[in-house]
């Protein structure tokens, strides 16, 4: 029924395939239109930001940018201060 396509992606430029299980997807959806872009460029990655964690010292990359005044954790400190808290309640 439905067959892998070659597409070109109109951000990057570079080839994806459209799988058959994918228009299959798109189709029992009502979509009518191929993609455009490939997963990539459809998905791109968050913007990291450095910061230094308030609880050890380390280097913390997170996923917003940091305030001046509020203090960040790396991933580390922020699991051992969400068990603590859980613990309290």
């Amino acid at each position: 029924m439905y067959e892998d396509k070659t597409l070109v992606c109109r951000e990057c430029g570079k080839e994806f395939v459209f799988t058959a299980g994918e228009q299959e997807f798109y189709a029992s959806k009502g979509l009518t239109n191929e993609p455009k872009r490939c997963k990539e460029c459809r998905r791109p990655q968050r913007k990291m930001y450095s910061a230094i964690c308030a609880a050890c010292g380390k280097e913390a990359l997170v996923p917003f940018e940091p305030t001046e005044g509020r203090p960040v954790y790396c991933s580390e400190c922020h699991e051992k201060n969400k068990a603590v808290r859980r613990s309290a309640e």
